[in-house]
């Protein structure tokens, strides 16, 4: 299996709770090994295999962010 890695520019996220927030609906979905938000450059980068990019836009809106 191929390791790949989406990264989603994510305005929304200035603290902890955005990461802990994001980091909570993300990582349990199918194929998800990591998810690294990063709050300076706003940005959450996704790595695992076989990603379903829809799914993970879904759960950083779920999360109650916009994922650009």
């Amino acid at each position: 299996m191929t390791t790949q890695e989406l990264v989603y520019s994510v305005p929304g996220v200035s603290c902890g709770h955005c990461r802990a927030a994001i980091t909570e609906e993300v990582a349990p979905l199918a194929g998800v090994a990591s998810v690294d938000v990063d709050l300076d450059a706003k940005r959450v980068a996704v790595r695992g295999a076989e990603l379903d990019d829809a799914a993970i836009r879904a759960a950083i809106e779920e999360a109650g962010y916009e994922a650009e």
